[in-house]
């Protein structure tokens, strides 16, 4: 075994350890946290402010997995991805010139290091999309509620009692943050920096205009939801139009093909037969 591989699997072996290590503390302590919050308790309002470093603490949050994990655990593990990548690529070395070994190793290493970026922006991108779907329904929900007198925030924190998810989650979160003195137009823009998106900003931008001109807040939450599902509609129609040329694609290059391919080789079966049905 050559002194690159050795090296990098010594490497790679040292911050497996200690990204292990750090993953398993920060998972006790997001645990103990979490907890902390189901029993109703506080930490005095104290956010913990991180550096966004190569924006892994933004990519956590938009994931919705700022209780399970710690963005220094993500780096550490982008560290170790890399170090594999390094170490899975040192193993054919010897295999490639000389000249492509470096590029390979440097290729491989730079995958393993966006690997968690790209997964956590997966998950971003699904949560989002079910946060979206799930919009018009909440917002019907929350028109009832508003119906009732309650102010917004104690509407909020009533959509954990009435449904599930990652936008009743955040909802209720933003109706925390007003129970616990924030005011409503910096707790709502907590909730538009968490979820994004022009449907968010539209939900925010109403409330915030409903507070400051008096205006009925759940005529409007009724009309955007609408408008909402409307828009949703309209994309599946749109998805639907695109599948068709897919599936008649799919006809014409697969299912034709197999058909003609099936009747080539019975005729070529009983090539003999049919020769000698005219004698």
């Amino acid at each position: 075994m050559s002194l690159l591989p050795a090296l990098l699997a010594m490497v790679a072996l040292l911050l497996g350890a200690r990204g292990l290590r750090e993953v398993l503390r920060e998972s006790e302590r997001h645990e103990a946290e979490a907890k902390s919050r189901r029993q109703g308790k506080r930490f005095g309002r104290r956010e913990i402010e991180e550096t966004d470093l190569l924006g892994v603490v933004d990519r956590v949050r938009r994931a919705g997995l700022e209780d399970v994990l710690a963005p220094r655990a993500v780096l550490l593990g982008k560290a170790v991805a890399a170090a594999f990548g390094m170490l899975f690529g040192s193993l054919f070395t010897n295999l490639l010139p000389g000249r492509l070994a470096p590029v390979v190793l440097v290729a491989l290493a730079a995958g393993g290091f966006i690997l968690p970026d790209f997964l956590l922006e997966r998950t971003a991108r699904r949560r989002h999309r079910s946060m979206v779907a799930a919009l018009p329904d909440v917002l019907d929900l929350l028109a009832v509620s508003v119906q009732t007198g309650r102010g917004l925030g104690g509407c909020l924190l009533d959509l954990a009692t009435s449904g599930r998810g990652p936008l009743i989650e955040e909802m209720a979160r933003a109706g925390d943050d007003m129970a616990w003195g924030s005011g409503q137009a910096a707790a709502l823009e907590g909730l538009r920096s968490r979820i994004g998106g022009p449907e968010i900003t539209s939900f925010v931008s109403t409330l915030e205009r409903s507070r400051r001109l008096g205006s009925p807040l759940a005529d409007q939450l009724r009309r955007q939801s609408a408008t909402l599902r409307q828009g949703q509609r309209r994309a599946i129609e749109e998805q639907a139009a695109r599948a068709a040329p897919k599936i008649q694609l799919v006809i014409a290059l697969v299912l034709v093909p197999s058909v003609l391919l099936l009747i080539v080789a019975s005729l070529a079966a009983n090539a003999d037969s049919l020769v000698n049905v005219g004698y």
